[in-house]
């Protein structure tokens, strides 16, 4: 119980890492040609898939994190992002793997592929844990999608509600 609601299983621990073994075989197929990856993690959500997803990359690869945020202390998105925290070396001319928790509105990826542009990376794909489609108001491009959810607001495995339950192994999501 979370504030007198009942958190349901939506994604189990089980069913997480099977599918990030096969992303990580995905991306290391696509890129073949590159002699090392920049993998990107948008902080705070992505950090425990991150840290699975580059373990399930075989090939070289520089890893770095960025901090946005566009939902404060609510469960839906204000439409506003800010940096909370931006990378710490140069994308410039490097193959780029932006790595995220959840795409949602689609806002926030779009104005980071934006700014992506402007620091002249060799490439930039996008991979993201969850794809929530219906609330979709912005058309980025997602080339690695780990799972595609209905419209639940989830906590856990790095997504948070307030700040908390980030530790939690699977995903889940508040049911009244």
């Amino acid at each position: 119980m979370i504030e007198g609601k009942t958190l349901e299983t939506l994604i189990s621990a089980e069913q997480l890492a099977e599918r990030i073994a096969v992303l990580g075989k995905d991306i290391k197929e696509t890129y073949t040609d590159a002699e090392c990856l920049t993998v990107v993690g948008v902080l705070k959500g992505s950090f425990m898939f991150l840290a699975d997803l580059v373990r399930a990359i075989d090939m070289p690869m520089e890893v770095d994190f960025l901090g946005v945020s566009s939902y404060g202390m609510e469960t839906k998105s204000s439409g506003v992002v800010k940096f909370t925290r931006d990378l710490s070396s140069s994308i410039q001319g490097k193959h780029v793997l932006l790595v995220e928790d959840i795409i949602d509105t689609g806002l926030t990826m779009a104005y980071l592929l934006k700014n992506f542009e402007a620091r002249e990376p060799a490439s930039v794909r996008v991979c993201t844990l969850l794809h929530k489609p219906c609330n979709q108001k912005s058309d980025v491009p997602i080339d690695f999608t780990g799972f595609t959810i209905d419209d639940h607001f989830v906590i856990g495995y790095g997504l948070d509600y307030r700040q908390q339950h980030r530790n939690l192994p699977f995903i889940g999501y508040l049911k009244d």
